[in-house]
């Protein structure tokens, strides 16, 4: 699978979801982001529609862990692919969603978790395209800054 959107800009998308309650990773996710995750992870995952829904009477807590387990599960397949720097994680996401600073805090935690996709998707479409590791502009392979 070639993905398109290796540019995504998470700050953003977690700074307008936070306003929105969460409705605009619905929208996110149903235009394509829920079969890219499915792609990159090898397997289906849980619907965030589902995740979302199952939230709402836990104080959107399920929702929290469900996105925070994803994004553990990211950083294990970009450590898989050699991606190097700083990577989203479990404590990463619930940290700054739990006890991160009010409004920011959701808005940093996505966008580390969408910086970790856009890496993981470009190396990807790098070993799809037969190139395998994309060149840094220092011409040596596999480095991430």
């Amino acid at each position: 699978m070639r993905f398109e959107h290796t540019n995504r800009h998470g700050f953003w998308i977690g700074f307008v979801d936070f306003f929105t309650a969460g409705i605009f990773l619905l929208v996110v996710m149903r235009r394509g982001l829920q079969d890219e995750l499915d792609a990159v992870l090898g397997r289906r995952t849980q619907r965030y529609a589902v995740a979302y829904l199952l939230g709402i009477p836990t104080l959107f807590l399920y929702t929290l862990v469900w996105m925070a387990r994803i994004a553990e599960e990211l950083k294990a397949k970009a450590l898989e692919l050699g991606i190097e720097g700083k990577l989203t994680s479990f404590r990463h996401m619930f940290d700054w969603n739990t006890f991160g600073l009010f409004l920011f805090g959701p808005a940093i935690a996505t966008q580390r978790f969408f910086d970790t996709l856009n890496k993981v998707e470009a190396r990807l479409n790098a070993q799809n395209a037969g190139g395998g590791l994309p060149q840094t502009p220092q011409g040596q392979g596999g480095a991430e800054a």
